[in-house]
């Protein structure tokens, strides 16, 4: 998670490998992997073992550790954790994987040379690089031969999590259909909902809702998908999300709450669809609110919508402030002494009588 707020599903470093001897010259994914290919096809496969035949399924619930160190197996903890030596034609599939090229990665997994979930140095694999660039007729290839929707990555990162965070609604569907969890979370955890709301994709979020998601379910630091759709401006999201029942006033564990975040940004649309669900507008369990932080932002318009809609410029922060002692603008001055009841001066405190 980067100091924004914002998470990242990390893939590896992909499958270009540092060559041992600099004077080789390098040879393309495609050329290597029919060079290898040619000599038999007979041989183990070159990382773990090779999975399932076509269609059916491995693996118990997450958690169920399967298999032994070193392995391909994706039903649970040694999927997560063990990593085996990257080879030449591995990192071939996962080339063939992130570009798309299905007649490559056909080559190569029907040699039976390359496991289908073979992961490189960050625990990738050919279904998270195609799940990730949208490569949706990779994606279906891959589960023909048994790939499996539980490797994770090192930061926990999933297929169904990669492509949710990129905005591929097709390969979002296609992974449910093959029995992606929906509750996937990053080891921060960032949910898919998470990630989709983060990126503005709002036909993924409404898949993934009436799918099962969790409308509500925050990351670890109290974050919640509506949270960070009004960080990051999408004012549809937004709707679609309290439509659907999010919290309104759910707060991170610094105290901030989405109202704060978009009146902090100048986010006005944002801000509009918020208040149809009328959210707190007094003093949050930070210590501030929604209007001191559109003062400090100096956003005029923002400042005006929170005062039509009911906030109090006579409230002060945790460091005892008004909102007027927190600019300079006269144009916002003027609108907080407007809002100013009968018997107080100019930074709207009462007078001595």
């Amino acid at each position: 998670m980067c100091p924004c707020g914002v998470s990242h599903v990390s893939a590896g470093r992909g499958p270009v490998r540092a060559r041992t001897n600099p004077a080789a010259p390098a040879r393309p994914g495609a050329a290597l992997a029919l060079s290898v290919c040619r000599r038999g096809s007979a041989a183990r496969p070159l990382c773990g073992r090779r999975r399932r035949a076509a269609g059916g399924r491995e693996g118990g619930e997450r958690g169920e550790a399967g298999g032994e160190p070193g392995e391909a197996d994706c039903g649970g903890d040694a999927c997560r954790m063990s990593f085996k030596k990257e080879t030449p034609l591995a990192n071939a599939a996962f080339w063939a994987a992130r570009r798309g090229n299905l007649a490559l990665l056909k080559l190569l997994l029907n040699s039976g040379r390359v496991d289908v979930d073979c992961r490189d140095s960050s625990g990738t694999t050919a279904l998270f690089f195609a799940a990730q660039q949208g490569h949706n007729d990779v994606v279906r290839f891959l589960f023909g031969f048994g790939a499996s929707t539980e490797c994770r990555t090192k930061d926990g990162g999933t297929a169904l999590l990669a492509a949710s965070q990129y905005g591929h609604m097709p390969v979002v569907e296609t992974l449910l259909k093959h029995g992606a969890n929906i509750h996937d979370q990053l080891y921060d955890g960032a949910t898919a909902l998470f990630l989709a709301a983060q990126g503005g994709y709002l036909d993924v979020i409404r898949l993934l809702l009436s799918s099962g998601a969790k409308v509500n379910q925050p990351r670890q630091d109290g974050t919640a998908p509506l949270w960070i759709a009004s960080q990051m401006g999408h004012s549809e999201v937004v709707r679609v999300m309290l439509l659907r029942g999010a919290d309104r006033d759910a707060a991170r564990n610094d105290g901030t709450t989405a109202l704060l975040k978009a009146a902090n940004k100048g986010y006005n649309d944002v801000i509009e669809e918020l208040l149809k669900f009328s959210p707190t507008l007094g003093i949050l369990k930070n210590g501030t609110s929604a209007l001191h932080a559109a003062v400090l932002s100096g956003n005029i318009e923002t400042v005006a919508l929170l005062l039509e809609a009911g906030a109090d410029p006579a409230l002060r922060n945790k460091a005892n402030e008004l909102p007027a002692e927190l600019t300079k603008n006269e144009r916002i001055l003027h609108l907080l002494r407007s809002k100013e009841g009968p018997g107080k001066n100019e930074f709207g405190s009462t007078l001595d009588r």
